[in-house]
């Protein structure tokens, strides 16, 4: 044994005699020509399979499959990102002008891009970000072996500024002016639409179109709310055009087409002033509802400072009016309200009642305020109205009610018939609670009840992570053929909900033009045994987007 451990040591001698006689430098590999080829060519292969078949994307080493984001890396492995993904996972606020220019801020970082520095890659469109991921806050780690990308964030700081202000970045259209007509839900509504688009379009949509021709039965001086808005928009009645249904005329034109389509709004209803403030800075103006005193082209109450264009209200009144939240000033003076409130800070609210009223037409309302940002509307996806070339619903006026089995999950399910050959490209419903999870199937050959279980393919799943309207890209073309039934069905997880299902149902007055027999809907606890909506007075929410073949 010893005699062999002679010859061993002997041996690493002379491997180690012979290395400092060779003049290289202890610790140091030199690398060849053919070294840096192969790791080159490594490279290529490792990108050249990122982009053919994707990465998982995490974040803080947590999975976003769920959320189906995507992101691009480029010849060089740098990592490039949609919009969606830098505002919605990066906090970011993300500006696209006219003249081509795009600026991304978060927290007190500022950078700009080019239209033409951006990448296109399967409809998407990618903002190189890997120079300045640091500066935003990340840093990117690859698993080849895993095939994740992990973005991690390294800034603890505040992403928000302390005073923020859409007008300031062109994202406002003009105040107007309801008159003395109760359409101020119907202008905050759009007011909060028209910022989704700006600066890149300047559309001004039309409040006759959309109180006149919602689904709804009520005079303009009944007032309304956000439901009616969204319902009018998910059905495609609209938006259309303020040039082509001009308010205030006493007309109107239902034969106008909607301009836009809206495929997501979510609703943020706890009152919390951080997800206020960061949908505000991610996607645009926020509608809500707070109790003025004041009625239209009065300027004096208890609770509203006419020097300072503030509002302040502590009382126990509810809710009786819409405006449009576009900014934030944190550190605005508690004193400049007539009433105290506790501390500081204020909500920029564009109002309805013309340029005279308040700071040319915006308000500074309390976050002390009961009402404000109780319950916060947020138009977070709007397409052009090309996206689909048809829609199946039965639910015009959307989320009325809703129904369950007294627990937080559900099936529930709705019947169409295509009228030509089309492909299947998306679905869409309302999520009724937060962190509602889903997963899509479909049925093509639906003969009956028993066709919702046999003949079932899921074809989609996901998180929400706010109560609000979704639209459901599917995972592939489900083809369609004309006169052939067919079913889709989605399956939900509320937390803490007893009625998950949202329905279209009787609710008085309003709803009288309710129409029971445009559909063929389904509810199941378990996806088993199947119970019809319309023998329960109700229309599942849920509709589905075909294209023609």
């Amino acid at each position: 044994m010893k005699k062999v451990l002679f010859i061993l040591l002997m041996c690493i001698l002379a491997v180690v005699i012979l290395f400092v006689k060779s003049g290289a430098k202890a610790g140091k590999i030199e690398k060849n020509n053919s070294y840096q080829e192969a790791a080159a060519e490594l490279v290529r292969k490792q990108t050249k399979y990122m982009q053919e078949y994707g990465l998982e994307i995490l974040v803080n080493g947590k999975s976003l499959k769920s959320f189906d984001y995507k992101v691009h890396v480029d010849d060089d492995m740098n990592v490039c990102v949609t919009e969606d993904f830098l505002e919605d996972i990066m906090s970011c606020s993300v500006n696209d002008y006219p003249s081509g220019e795009i600026l991304i801020e978060r927290g007190d970082v500022s950078i700009k891009y080019s239209v033409e520095d951006t990448i296109s890659d399967n409809g998407k469109i990618y903002i190189p970000i890997s120079e300045n991921i640091h500066v935003l806050g990340y840093d990117v780690e690859y698993s080849f072996k895993q095939g994740t990308v992990n973005f991690v964030c390294i800034d603890d700081s505040s992403t928000l500024p302390a005073v923020y202000d859409l007008r300031e970045r062109g994202r406002v259209t003009p105040v107007r002016d309801q008159g003395a007509l109760g359409t101020c839900w119907a202008f905050a509504s759009l007011g909060a639409l028209e910022t989704v688009s700006l600066p890149m379009e300047d559309n001004i949509y039309s409040v006759d179109h959309m109180s006149q021709n919602n689904g709804y039965s009520m005079d303009l001086s009944e007032g309304g709310e956000h439901s009616m808005s969204i319902a009018y928009m998910a059905a495609w009645q609209g938006p259309v055009l303020e040039k082509d249904d001009p308010y205030g005329d006493g007309e109107t034109d239902g034969n106008l087409k909607a301009v836009k389509h809206l495929e997501e709004a979510i609703i943020i209803d706890d009152k919390d002033e951080d997800k206020v403030k960061g949908a505000i800075y991610k996607y645009g103006g926020v509608e809500t509802s707070i109790y003025l005193e004041m009625t239209y082209g009065a300027s004096e109450s208890e609770y509203y400072n006419s020097k300072t264009a503030s509002y302040y209200y502590n009382g126990e009144e509810r809710p009786n009016h819409d405006l449009v939240v576009v900014g934030w000033d944190d550190n605005y003076p508690k004193t400049n309200f007539t009433k105290t409130p506790s501390r500081n800070g204020a909500y920029i609210c564009k109002n309805s009642w013309g340029e005279k009223f308040g700071n040319e037409g915006y308000i500074y309302i309390s976050y002390d305020d009961v009402n404000i940002c109780k319950e916060a509307i947020v138009y977070t996806r709007l397409a052009d109205a090309d996206d689909y070339d048809n829609i199946y619903q039965s639910d015009i006026l959307g989320w009325v009610g809703q129904m369950g089995f007294d627990k937080d999950c559900a099936y529930f399910a709705n019947v169409y018939e295509p009228k030509n050959d089309e492909t299947l490209k998306a679905i869409s419903f309302y999520a009724t609670g937060d962190n509602t999870s889903f997963t899509v199937f479909v049925v093509t050959d639906y003969e009956d009840e028993k066709s919702l279980n046999a003949g079932r393919k899921e074809v989609g799943k996901g998180e929400t992570r706010y109560a609000g309207y979704y639209t459901v890209d599917l995972d592939q073309d489900i083809m369609l053929e004309k006169g052939k039934k067919y079913a889709i069905i989605v399956s939900v997880k509320t937390p803490g909900s007893t009625k998950p299902i949202a329905i279209e149902c009787n609710a008085g007055e309003r709803t009288e033009n309710l129409d029971l027999t445009d559909g063929e809907g389904y509810m199941s606890l378990y996806g088993e045994v199947w119970h019809s909506a319309e023998e329960a007075d109700a229309n599942i929410c849920l509709k589905a987007f075909t294209n023609d073949r």
